[in-house]
């Protein structure tokens, strides 16, 4: 467990991306510095234990259908005696010790889900991986709009939280649709939550800050640069089909050039053949 003393700050920007002059300092209540790794590590196996359904059911040899005669007699036929065919060691028996369904619940105190979820908001703020944003006032769903702020932030490429003040369902269906966007109001972010992004997006209002509002006007969307590999991938693909169309072109030269040496190879042959009918 490590803590520091020093007020973490988080930058500020709009909801469309445009960066605020000022930063935000973030509550002390919440963000003191502790990072309680093994209460984080009780929180998040808990959590994934809790997701299990506990379905997985095999039968024992007595809920197998059949079996209820000798296969065969007990003595006279040479083979080894048998008393029933769903047996575990036959074919189509009973499965012994298999699962049988059950629950996977664990319970973790409330002190200690609380301490895991600063520990986890700690980690991320001593990263600086903690964005501030005014206000998510979405009148309308709109998937375009959050994808523009996750690329003129620079994070469109990696795990993105986006945590609102209170349930907002347009900013929910706008990045509903982005498999590396997850957005939750911000009471109900878990340890697992905050410890699955690589950024976590924090609406003003959800930290107990207001920020005056800045006027802006939508701006066209970022198109970043593709990335020197995918350059590298396309100019190989380039070269492939160049190299394909001349080999092509030669096979097809080729298939031209062999009529044409066919006559004239008749040719000379035919030719010869005058010349020693003359001669005799």
């Amino acid at each position: 467990m490590t803590e520091t003393n020093q007020t973490p700050q988080a930058s500020a920007y709009t909801s469309l991306g445009t960066a605020r002059t000022e930063k935000v300092a973030l509550p002390e209540a919440t963000f003191d510095g502790v990072i309680n790794v093994p209460v984080m590590h009780k929180a998040v196996t808990a959590f994934l234990a809790n997701q299990r359904q506990g379905n997985a059911a095999t039968k024992i040899r007595k809920f197998v259908t059949g079996g209820n005669q000798k296969p065969w007699k007990q003595k006279g036929t040479g083979r080894a005696r048998q008393g029933s065919t769903r047996a575990p060691h036959w074919v189509g028996g009973g499965t012994v010790f298999g699962p049988t369904p059950r629950a996977y619940d664990q319970y973790v105190p409330r002190q200690v889900r609380v301490l895991a979820k600063k520990s986890a908001l700690n980690a991320r703020a001593r990263e600086g991986s903690i964005y501030v944003i005014d206000a998510f006032n979405y009148e309308a769903p709109s998937t375009a709009t959050l994808r523009a702020l996750t690329m003129r932030l620079g994070v469109d490429d990696r795990k993105v939280l986006v945590l609102t003040d209170g349930v907002k369902p347009n900013v929910f269906l706008s990045g509903r649709n982005i498999p590396s966007v997850h957005v939750m109001p911000y009471s109900d972010a878990s340890t697992y939550h905050i410890l699955w992004s690589d950024v976590v997006l924090v609406e003003a209002g959800a930290l107990g800050q207001s920020l005056e509002p800045i006027q802006e006007t939508a701006t066209a969307p970022v198109k970043r640069a593709r990335p020197a590999a995918d350059v590298a991938r396309g100019e190989r693909k380039v070269a492939k089909r160049a190299a394909k169309k001349t080999a092509a072109k030669k096979s097809a030269a080729k298939k031209e050039a062999k009529p044409a040496a066919k006559k004239t190879t008749a040719k000379k042959s035919a030719a010869k053949k005058s010349t020693k009918k003359k001669e005799k």
